[in-house]
């Protein structure tokens, strides 16, 4: 289960989200999703979005959207292929992964799509 964030005005911790919006089940206060993704980045924390736009954390499963060449061994990546358990990383390539048949392996948010 991922973590909600905390309500900005009563710091209730009850808080759920529902058509896009957190909810404050406690003062009734309403916030947009995007508006705390974007509280995060502020806070430090990056905020990994798959090609859709969908927030991406560890241990999600996501397919790849689009056929990717492989460098050195002439491979391909097929549209389709289904990667679980991604890793998140700060680097050039956002995702760390392992796809059967290929082996370890360093993706782009922007070529995943969250399942």
């Amino acid at each position: 289960m991922s973590a909600l964030p905390a309500c900005s005005k009563c710091n209730s911790e009850y808080t759920y989200e529902d058509n896009g919006m957190y909810i404050c089940p406690e003062c009734a206060h309403e916030w947009p999703v995007q508006q705390a993704a974007a509280e995060s980045v502020e806070e430090g924390n990056k905020v990994y979005r798959d090609s859709t736009g969908t927030i991406l954390q560890d241990g999600d499963t996501v397919t790849v959207i689009k056929d990717l060449k492989l460098k050195g061994s002439g491979g391909t990546i097929k549209v389709g292929t289904k990667v679980k358990n991604i890793r998140l990383v700060d680097s050039d390539h956002d995702i760390d992964c392992k796809i059967d048949g290929f082996g370890a392996m360093s993706l782009k948010t922007e070529f995943v799509k969250k399942v």
